[in-house]
């Protein structure tokens, strides 16, 4: 009898984790995956110690589920990579033909870069497009136009989201899409706007117009450009830092197509997300089970697992300003009421994912330093009950598994 039972218990063991390791985490995890009221196949976890590597707790790790908003960490990930954080969008302004005497014989030309924040309501601020438009103008003491308004777009090409996007989606200001020229959220109210630059247009004619320049919008031929002003966006890691926050589906989209136009593709989502599948191979991260398919997490068809990404957040746990982009649990955007008042508020930093029938959580645990000493990936999926009963058991997991000062 005494030799049975261990015996047993191995088996137990094996049949429940799917391996015969033993972690640190594994009663906090079985107590998760009991609680959580999902199917098991449904729910992945991976746990891993920074210090060395070490697996704390792992639950179908390599499962190929439906991220949702913790594709952002992907994306910035990404993007931060390439351009690094001070890197800041410009958005071109020319002139096409002579000023004469205050009468500009061509159009005025706006060259979209996708930059996501210009006139945005959202944190941060860049200078009003519209107010430094007009100033250039009076700079030059232009008081008439006899061309028109254009706005290039053609750098960035394709749809502003991918095509599984839901219908329903689209219509939203959360599902609104990115474009090569972004304006004031591409959003009026709870609404997307199809055609953002037709607003910012319409917008800046009423300007000029109130404040003494007259537009003839004459169907000019376009004559050589000439730079008179940059628009200039904050620094990449502070539309970051909001996007994180806020969990921001514009300035996720953008981002993505920013970094694969940089990467030297066309600008579009979709040859983007190809070039970020490929930056991710060349690290060698596991990418078996893995599809991205937009920057936001908005698209039912991308697929991580719990291993890529506690790969991807290990890989980035080095740079000095990715962690920071993460809301502190207690005190941050979405992540502000997940563990508020226990010993690990402000000590864990996740980007949220949530979707009907799916909860994710990415992100670290930090030290007093607010350095990453653990990866935390929790991803679930098929949620038909209670999510705050899923939330609750990922937050009991959380100060089981750190009780100790794992």
């Amino acid at each position: 009898m005494q030799t049975i039972r261990p015996i047993l218990f191995f088996l137990l063991t094996l049949l429940f984790f799917g391996e015969s390791h033993a972690y640190i985490g594994d009663e906090a995890l079985s107590e998760f995956l009991r609680g959580s009221g999902i199917p098991k196949n449904s729910v992945s976890v991976k746990i891993i110690d920074l210090a060395d590597g070490s697996t704390i707790a792992t639950h179908n790790e390599d499962s190929s589920l439906v991220p949702a908003s913790i594709m952002k960490s992907v994306t910035t990930a990404a993007l931060l990579e390439s351009a690094g954080p001070d890197w800041r969008y410009h958005t071109r302004i020319y002139f096409d033909g002579p000023n004469d005497l205050g009468y500009l014989r061509g159009n005025l030309i706006i060259e979209g870069a996708c930059d996501p924040t210009i006139n945005s309501e959202k944190e941060p601020f860049s200078e009003n497009i519209i107010d430094e438009i007009y100033n250039i103008l009076s700079i030059h003491k232009i008081n008439r136009i006899e061309g028109s308004i254009i706005i290039d777009e053609n750098n960035f090409s394709g749809a502003p989201h991918p095509e599984s996007w839901a219908k329903e989606d689209r219509m939203k200001y959360y599902g609104t899409g990115s474009h090569a020229f972004n304006f004031s959220d591409n959003a009026r109210g709870d609404f997307a706007v199809k055609n953002p630059s037709v607003n910012f247009v319409s917008a800046l004619k009423n300007h000029l117009s109130a404040n003494g320049i007259e537009l003839e919008d004459k169907e000019l031929t376009e004559g050589k450009r000439i730079q008179v002003h940059d628009h200039l966006s904050a620094p990449l890691d502070e539309i970051m830092r909001s996007c994180m926050m806020r969990s921001d589906n514009l300035f996720a989209e953008s981002m993505l197509r920013t970094y694969g136009k940089l990467a030297g593709e066309d600008g579009s989502t979709n040859a983007a997300a190809l070039r970020e599948m490929s930056l991710w191979e060349e690290k060698e991260l596991p990418l078996a089970g893995v599809n991205i398919v937009d920057g936001s997490g908005l698209s039912r068809s991308n697929r991580v697992t719990a291993n890529f990404m506690t790969e991807l957040l290990k890989n980035m746990s080095v740079n000095p300003n990715y962690a920071s982009f993460f809301p502190l649990a207690g005190q941050e955007g979405t992540l502000k009421k997940f563990l508020a008042g226990t010993k690990l508020d402000s000590y864990i930093a996740m980007k949220t994912g949530s979707m009907k029938g799916i909860q994710c959580y990415a992100g670290y645990k930090l030290d007093d330093d607010y350095m990453p000493t653990h990866v935390i990936v929790i991803i679930m999926n098929e949620i038909t009950k209670s999510r705050e009963t899923a939330k609750k058991a990922a937050e009991k997991m959380l100060l089981s598994i750190f009780d100790d000062g794992n």
